[in-house]
């Protein structure tokens, strides 16, 4: 076994990776750029060394500069962990080249199955069933949409060296296709530096199902059973589980064996996870399922298997890339319950999912029997614009489904975040959907649940903010240092005192951005705070940040700070002004200053969490003032736009 590895990641999986290889004994090597140099997973390894500034293809992507640090460390071996480097073929080489062994495939495994064009040309010759698309050389635009008109709508457009849904659009009409693939050339592009394309045909009722694979040196390759994966927003996945409902026996082996043939076909060594799309309208059958891609890498779920099967794949990716053989063959592989993982992430579900930044100034995760957690932050982290906004991943293992969807609902029930909004609620009412837990999804589900899922903005949350106005008040009236010697004078109290009427007063606050006033009565009993003739909620929790409270009800939080009414007043928006949604890089303006354009135009787009969020005018008129500029980054609230209402 190996003595040292360096970990070329960040976040939760970094964390991961260096728990199983502490506990084989290895010294731990982390790397980080400059926003991480306080990150959790640089605490907890045995030595850290810094790689370079946010931007990823200065940083975590400078396959140099991590090769510079692990020859330095005299590390023995490099775990990539997922993303970023880990499905780099050009960063196995190099390690090669640096006598670093590369803890997953060879290069020429990661080039086989990278590309997704060539990776479905392959597994036709090795009997695999594929999608039906186009999948060839060509990408003019104008041949690209021919070809989606004659395998018929819809259709996706995938980025050939996509994954994780980056650069992936589904169209519908022919007239949408032009917009759609520019956009999504575009982002593949920017994450991939490769804009090449495929078209699918799009499975009416598909379900997502998956099978992960292990090899070793010695040609030897199984399946560690199926997971499904269909609970998807935007082609990112939301909640996984092992096994996958409605999986018989008879489609597990089907697809299980279709699985091994892929990895075989490449002459696969390591971890590996086999994607297939599943027709899931008459149920999942041995002759209804095709070959999407193959991640050649640990997946973000492979938590979900390990639960099942009791196996640390972490460990079992050391063994393999150290030569040892498998340790199970393909009939002593277990599968125990049911589990189920949900990602928590940092998000507004009631913006449209909209990437949310900020300090951690609470983070309480769920433990117990079940229960497990993976995280890379604290209280106390910044989660910010650059990179993936996961705050943690918690997975429940039951002895059935049922068992393991309801305990994962408690679990995140206990989950507590306070700064940047999360999805915990959301997650939550996916555990508890009366449909999701009777088997009745594909990967439209969400999409299709929205209503029933998140609650449509709900306006003031009178009592979470009343709340906050009392430890707000409680700021403000301190009483002041006096001598004790003197006598007490009525001029000395700060309760609101006078002489006629009620002992109350007016506190002028802003909730989640919005101007709103509380007041504050007093009475024998103290100071009370009422907002709309609403009390402070008792079943809130509240969080004391430096310049705000953070008030947590319901699965909702309301941010509540005090407010400058002079400020306030100014900072009016009015109709027609466009302000960036979230922190992030403005990666085009459509428009220029005196353009005429039409309510819900595209204008210009934001890209945050390396994910594109389209911007539209709110009102028909003319542009009359642009802030934006490309490539530009922008804080949460700040100008990009304005435009003048026609009359």
């Amino acid at each position: 076994m190996f003595k040292s590895v360096l970990i070329a990641n960040r976040g939760e999986i970094a964390c991961r990776v260096a728990r199983s290889a502490r506990r084989l004994g290895m010294r731990t090597i982390a790397v980080y750029s400059q926003p991480d140099a306080r990150a959790l997973h640089v605490r907890l390894a045995d030595e850290a060394h810094p790689i370079g500034p946010a931007a990823a293809a200065e940083s975590y992507l400078a396959i140099e500069k991590i090769i510079a640090v692990a020859v330095a460390a005299r590390a023995e071996c490099i775990h990539p962990g997922y993303g970023f480097l880990s499905e780099n073929a050009a960063f196995a080489q190099a390690c090669a080249d640096a006598g670093i062994v590369f803890v997953g495939p060879s290069p020429d495994a990661i080039l086989a199955m990278g590309l997704k064009d060539r990776a479905k040309a392959l597994m036709e010759k090795a009997g695999v069933p594929v999608v039906p698309g186009y999948h060839g050389e060509r990408q003019d635009p104008k041949f690209l949409k021919e070809k989606a008109y004659q395998i018929g709508y819809p259709v996706l457009i995938k980025a050939v060296a996509g994954g994780g849904g980056k650069g992936m659009r589904r169209v519908d009409k022919h007239v949408e296709f032009d917009a759609a693939l520019e956009s999504a050339m575009r982002e593949a592009s920017a994450a991939f530096r490769d804009e090449r394309v495929l078209i699918e045909k799009y499975v009416a009722s598909p379900r997502h199902v998956e099978i992960q694979v292990f090899a070793d040196k010695h040609g030897n390759a199984i399946h560690l059973n199926e997971r499904d994966c269909s609970l998807q927003r935007r082609h990112q996945k939301v909640i996984e589980e092992a096994p996958a409902p409605g999986v018989t026996a008879e489609v597990r082996a089907a697809m299980g064996a279709a699985a091994v043939a892929a990895a075989k076909a490449v002459s696969y060594s390591g971890a590996g996870t086999v994607e297939f799309i599943a027709d899931g309208a008459k149920g999942l059958r041995s002759d209804g399922f095709w070959f999407m891609e193959m991640n050649t890498r640990l997946q973000v779920e492979h938590p979900v298997t390990e639960a099942i099967t009791g196996l640390d794949l972490v460990e079992w990716q050391f063994r393999a890339a150290a030569g040892e053989k498998l340790p199970l063959a393909q009939n002593a592989v277990p599968l125990n319950g049911h589990a189920v993982e949900a990602r928590l992430y940092a998000e507004d579900p009631e913006r449209g999912f909209l990437p949310s930044t900020g300090k951690l100034h609470r983070l309480e995760l769920p433990s117990g029997e079940g229960i497990r957690v993976d995280t890379g932050v604290e209280t106390g982290t910044e989660v910010t614009p650059y990179y993936d906004p996961m705050i943690a991943k918690v997975i429940a293992h039951a002895s059935s489904r049922e068992a393991a969807l309801e305990r994962l609902a408690g679990a995140l029930d206990q989950t507590l975040a306070a700064g940047p909004r999360t999805n915990v609620a959301f997650l939550a009412a996916l555990c508890r959907s009366a449909d999701f837990r009777a088997g009745r999804f594909d990967t439209g589900f969400i999409d299709g649940h929205l209503g029933e899922l998140v609650k449509a903005p709900q306006g003031l949350d009178a009592g979470a903010v009343a709340l906050g106005a009392q430890i707000l008040m409680g700021r403000i009236v301190r009483p002041q240092p006096r001598d004790p010697e003197a006598p007490p004078s009525p001029w000395e109290v700060t309760d609101a005192f006078q002489l006629t009427g009620l002992r109350a007063t007016a506190l002028a606050l802003s909730a989640n951005g919005e101007p709103v006033t509380a007041t504050i009565r007093y009475d024998a009993n103290g100071a009370t705070a009422t907002v709309n003739g609403v009390h402070a909620a008792a079943d809130a929790v509240a969080v004391e940040a430096p310049d705000a409270v953070f008030v947590l009800r319901d699965g909702r939080q309301t941010r509540i700070s005090l407010r400058d009414l002079a400020v306030n007043e100014a900072a009016g928006s009015g109709d027609g002004v466009i302000r960036a949604p979230m922190h992030g890089k403005v990666l085009a303006v459509f428009v220029e200053k005196g353009a005429k354009v039409a309510r819900g135009e595209r204008v210009a787009i934001i890209e945050a969490m390396k994910m594109e969020h389209t911007l539209t005018a709110p009102v028909d008129g003319e542009v009359v003032d642009i802030s934006a500029t490309p490539l530009a980054q922008v804080a949460e609230g700040a100008k990009l736009l304005q435009i003048k209402a026609a009359n």
